[in-house]
């Protein structure tokens, strides 16, 4: 079909604010890279935009030299793991029996699990538990309190569903095959779309989580990597309140500056190799799962 002027001209529109959409979501990423690689003087006075200036890699030098950012970055992928883990077992065993239309009773338990989404003890009672079940300062206490989150809940229910057929889970348990059999051999087999965005879900934000281990941890060798770097960050944001004048301090104020983004892309750097692998499932996958609901 031909296309008129009109719809060209919408097209390159279009174009237009896609382009600018992209660049404003890259040119921060951008940003953050190409300081940490830069002189933090040159950066400070605001002589960095698109190019390094002053190649130094002392932010990295500092970051790995750093014991504390070390272990805090073996902790989160601890933390990660084991949570991430731990989420995908619990996501899937309350997921595929409400997903059954012969589970009597799915429908309440579905409203029960989904009032926890709307409604919650709160910070304090929440504290007070963990606190009751001997967990805190511990490694079980930034796992197990989000172990399931009631929205991915849904879209994996939605999912297998949808996605899914009952006469396959028929056919499955004609042949001899228990419920677990099935989930196990049939529905985790043909599920990997929404695994991969579970994993992706829960692995990030156990990756990005810092306020769990800043209330329920005290000791520092167990503190992730997020908090230690959020005491840089707020450490550097204080010597920058501070008079410069004397040349150690100043030295200082210039290290904090390098390790403030190159932590940056320290941290964010596992996340940003995890996604293209998943890449391929994650829209099919977050899409099935969350239409026909």
């Amino acid at each position: 079909m031909l296309e008129s002027r009109a719809d060209k001209g919408i097209e390159i529109l279009i174009y237009i604010i896609l382009a600018l959409v992209t660049a404003s979501v890259l040119y921060p990423l951008v940003f953050v890279l190409v300081a940490s690689i830069s002189s933090p003087e040159m950066v400070i006075r605001g002589e960095v935009w698109l190019w390094p200036k002053g190649l130094t890699m002392v932010g990295y030098e500092r970051i790995f030299q750093n014991k504390e950012i070390l272990s805090g970055y073996t902790n989160t992928i601890a933390y990660t793991l084991v949570g991430t883990a731990i989420n995908l077992v619990m996501t899937v065993a309350a997921a595929y029996p409400l997903s059954r239309k012969d589970f009597y009773g799915r429908n309440v338990f579905t409203a029960l699990i989904l009032f926890t989404m709307f409604f919650s003890g709160g910070m304090i009672p929440t504290y007070l538990l963990i606190k009751k079940l001997g967990m805190l300062n511990t490694f079980w206490a930034l796992v197990i309190p989000s172990a399931v989150s009631v929205w991915n809940i849904v879209i994996m229910r939605t999912f297998f569903q949808n996605s899914i057929p009952n006469e396959i889970q028929e056919s499955a348990s004609i042949d001899g095959c228990s419920n677990m059999q099935t989930l196990v051999r049939i529905v985790l087999p043909l599920s990997a779309p929404i695994l991969a965005v579970m994993v992706l879900f829960y692995s990030v934000g156990h990756w990005n989580a810092y306020f769990n281990a800043l209330i329920y941890l005290t000791d520092r060798a167990k503190y992730p990597l997020q908090l230690i770097l959020r005491e840089i960050l707020v450490q550097g944001q204080m010597q920058e309140m501070v008079d410069v004048s004397d040349s150690t301090l100043a030295k200082s104020v210039m290290d904090a500056e390098a390790i403030k983004y190159a932590a940056v892309i320290v941290a964010n750097l596992p996340v940003l190799l995890l996604y293209p692998f998943l890449q391929k499932y994650f829209v099919k996958g977050i899409m099935v799962g969350a239409i026909k609901g």
